[in-house]
């Protein structure tokens, strides 16, 4: 399950605690509140997790090139009289 996208695990949920004699409009329900959720989620400003981790990525190279250019800045410093 933990593959599952966000909102189909939500739907399992939902779906399993609707009552079970609902009949043909357990359907209606699901289809009518997936609409919602979807609708709702696809208004956030979500990333996915492969963005994320590439931003990570970007920031931790970025972290490292500053580090080295304090130092080397540090370094010419230290050099002038």
């Amino acid at each position: 399950m933990p593959d599952q996208p966000f909102i189909d695990r939500l739907m399992a949920d939902i779906s399993r605690r609707l009552p079970a004699d609902l009949g043909s409009l357990r359907s209606e329900v699901e289809r009518n509140v997936r609409s919602v959720v979807g609708e709702a989620v696809s208004r956030l400003d979500l990333i996915t997790r492969e963005e994320f981790d590439i931003q990570q990525q970007v920031l931790l190279r970025t972290r490292e090139k500053l580090e080295a250019l304090e130092k080397q800045v540090a370094e010419l410093e230290q050099q002038q009289p």
